[in-house]
């Protein structure tokens, strides 16, 4: 990662909701290009000491009990070591205790995946749609069918993190291959998978001591599901599966032991008691039976005692002040036995206890209170126990996730009609009846085009599209991009066939948007993420522009939008999608040996247009904007008076005199400039051509002089 646009794009895969800062980034502000983000994370400035290498490196050493950190890969990594070590200790101060569920040390390099940055995450609406910052509609929300959070994260890290290594992306293919084809296998594991639940959150919980019986009984149940997971992986045919069988363990002694001691339908609270069954502690038992039957005892205290005194009148009765008493009739008072205490006198009756009655009373009033106690002591020493194996269920865990998430991809594919893509270190990205996946699902009124496309180093390295607005240029564009991304992720994609050679990076310049907090026009902000494009893209990125130039002048825009696509035709020479309504730029494909171009078709019939959503080869010389207009409601005056004033520009073209007091003046042509005329470079003018016909060395000067005054008259007339 370099930089802090390298930390800026992290923040927004990641989208944390903290981040940790020195306190120095506060004054120098190199924070401010959080702070200044849509959702910005919440900055929590530390003291520079506690980025300190020395301290770090000891916190971390001490935090996984290792004397160093080379077992974990990070001995060379002092950056990463004082951003961890800070870390936890901002941890530990907050949670005032010791983390045992926190995974080992493990480094991920941002040069093993793709990078995408801010604007394209935002552009390509991934986790959250542009308009209305909604699940509802961005890719996440259609290859979201997982069957455990644990599989929902795990697909939210892969969205945000695609893969470059063809090997690595081809080995998670494998397994949606198989598991594609395999439709009651796929159904078996999603099962186990649901009941596993969001194992992950249970473990954190009660390794914070955050926890109640009922996340013990939740990790009961899931520890029940990862030992039918693990056993249905080891025994099925899935070669390809087993792998994941060593990485799940089902922990059968504390399974065991939960088993014994969580009751089937805990109580909330932890202080309350009912929490442990019946035999998990033989203590408890004498105090379980104590506290339900006391009082059953008590009465048997009363049946007994008119036994053995013959007062048959004999009641054993309770008050909050005296508690258990023995109650007996005036007439029979001077009949008790001698170990009976006289507690009180009444004008009817008289009130004793006896030492019996009062140990029993003791027993059966705090029984519950001890039953308490003891089931809390005996749930926190389970709880401790379950927190020392945190780093065990959480290996468990993340195997689940992934294992999840890859039957989660065969499912869509299976839902969606999706194909497996061929991915490899090419530079060709050949898609056949590619299909957007999020607009496809969501179009509801009319069936959706699917379009071919194909990039390459080559013939096709960029690939200039023009036509009307709303004819689904963006949505060809964007397909493209996310039928890249998904082929990277390890998932099936919306095509016919699909050759993907991976993108490095994918960058996306779309719509118009302004960024008012950091001072920055709408013209700026496109001008800024077209600069970033042009310092960042290599030959191996994906380049998507919708629109350069549309915020200024046409001259201006047109000649912005003409140089970027020479550079990245001449110097980056990444495949690229170039949407435009500078028709001008189609004329790129004559001089430019890797441009090709291509239209959305459209049909027009009594005035109005059709939009066939097909991409073909070829350009197109017309925006069709006055009936797209009409088609958002423009007043029909509004649009009658367009077309008239339209119809007059195609007659005339203005042109600006070099004299500021001279009055425009109407120059026949086009209304469309052109750099090479309509159809290629323009003619040789007389001059030219007598220019090149002179020898020089032969000129003498009197004849140089009289060619200069002949070729000045020629250029006046």
């Amino acid at each position: 990662m370099e930089g802090d646009g390298g930390i800026s794009s992290e923040v927004v895969r990641l989208t944390p909701p903290e981040v940790v800062l020195p306190e120095e980034w506060r004054t120098n502000g190199r924070a401010q290009t959080l702070l200044s983000r849509n959702n910005p994370p919440l900055c929590n400035f530390r003291p520079q000491h506690d980025f300190d290498h020395v301290l770090s490196s000891r916190l971390l050493c001490e935090q996984y009990g290792a004397e160093n950190l080379s077992g974990f890969g990070v001995a060379n990594m002092p950056l990463a070591v004082r951003a961890a070590g800070a870390l936890l200790k901002y941890i530990r101060e907050n949670q005032k205790e010791k983390i045992e569920h926190l995974q080992p040390l493990r480094p991920y390099f941002t040069g093993d995946y793709m990078v995408l940055d801010e604007n394209s995450f935002r552009n390509l609406e991934l986790e959250r749609t542009i308009r209305d910052n909604r699940r509802k509609g961005s890719l996440l929300s259609v290859l979201d069918n997982c069957s455990s959070p644990l599989g929902a994260r795990t697909l939210r890290q892969w969205l945000s993190y695609p893969l470059l290594d063809p090997e690595r992306i081809n080995e998670r293919l494998d397994i949606v291959q198989e598991l594609y084809g395999r439709n009651s296998v796929r159904e078996s594991l999603r099962e186990f998978i649901k009941n596993v639940g969001d194992l992950q959150r249970v473990v954190a919980r009660i390794a914070l001591n955050r926890c109640n019986a009922r996340d013990m009984l939740a990790l009961r149940n899931a520890l029940e599901a990862l030992r039918g997971l693990s056993d249905y992986l080891r025994n099925g045919s899935c070669e390809k599966l087993h792998s994941f069988a060593e990485r799940i363990d089902p922990m059968p002694e504390l399974a065991a032991e939960l088993e014994r001691a969580i009751a089937d339908d805990p109580p909330l609270t932890v202080r309350e008691g009912h929490m442990l069954k019946r035999a998990y502690n033989s203590e408890l038992d004498a105090l379980i039976e104590l506290a339900e039957h006391g009082k059953d005892q008590i009465l048997a205290i009363e049946a007994a005692e008119k036994e053995r005194t013959g007062i048959s009148t004999l009641k054993v009765r309770y008050n909050r002040v005296f508690g258990y008493y023995i109650e007996i009739s005036k007439g029979r008072a001077d009949t008790v036995p001698q170990n009976y205490i006289r507690k009180q006198t009444l004008a009817n009756a008289e009130r004793f206890v006896t030492p019996e009655l009062k140990e029993l009373e003791d027993k059966v009033l705090h029984a519950e209170e001890r039953r308490n106690d003891l089931e809390y002591a005996l749930f926190e020493e389970l709880r401790r126990k379950v927190a020392a194996m945190a780093q065990r269920l959480n290996r468990s865990s993340e195997a689940v996730g992934r294992l999840d998430a890859l039957a989660n991809f065969a499912e869509i594919a299976v839902t969606n009609n999706y194909v497996r893509p061929l991915v490899n270190s090419g530079d060709v990205i050949d898609i056949e009846q590619g299909r957007h996946p999020v607009v496809e699902v969501l179009q509801k009124d009319e069936r959706f085009v699917p379009n071919d496309c194909r990039l390459d180093s080559g013939e096709n390295q960029l690939v200039i599209i023009t036509g009307p607005n709303m004819a689904g240029k963006s949505t060809v564009m964007r397909q493209v991009a996310l039928i890249v991304l998904m082929a990277q992720i390890g998932s099936f994609v919306p095509a016919a066939r699909a050759e993907i050679g991976v993108a490095d990076r994918i960058f996306t310049r779309v719509g118009a948007a302004d960024n008012l907090t950091r001072g920055m026009s709408t013209f700026m902000v496109e001008m800024t993420e077209t600069a970033n494009i042009l310092h960042n893209a290599t030959s191996k990125s994906l380049i998507i522009l919708d629109e350069i130039g549309r915020g200024t002048s046409t001259f201006d825009g047109l000649s912005i939008a003409w140089a970027v696509a020479e550079r990245i035709h001449d110097n980056i020479k990444a495949r690229t999608l170039f949407a435009t309504h500078y028709h001008e730029l189609c004329e790129l494909a004559l001089t430019k040996e890797r441009v090709r171009n291509y239209n959305i078709a459209v049909k027009e019939w009594k005035e109005q247009v059709v939009f066939l959503r097909k991409l073909v080869p070829g350009a197109t010389n017309r925006s069709y904007g006055i009936q797209v207009g009409r088609l958002a409601g423009l007043p029909a005056e509004v649009v009658a008076r367009a077309r008239e004033v339209l119809t007059e520009l195609e007659k005339t073209q203005l042109r600006t005199s070099h004299n500021r007091n001279e009055t425009y003046k109407p120059k026949a042509g086009p209304t469309q400039l052109s750099f090479f005329g309509s159809y290629g470079p323009p003619p040789e003018s007389e001059v030219e051509k007598e220019l090149k016909s002179v020898d020089i060395e032969t000129l003498t000067p009197i004849e140089a002089m009289n060619l200069l005054y002949s070729l000045k008259q020629k250029l006046k007339n």
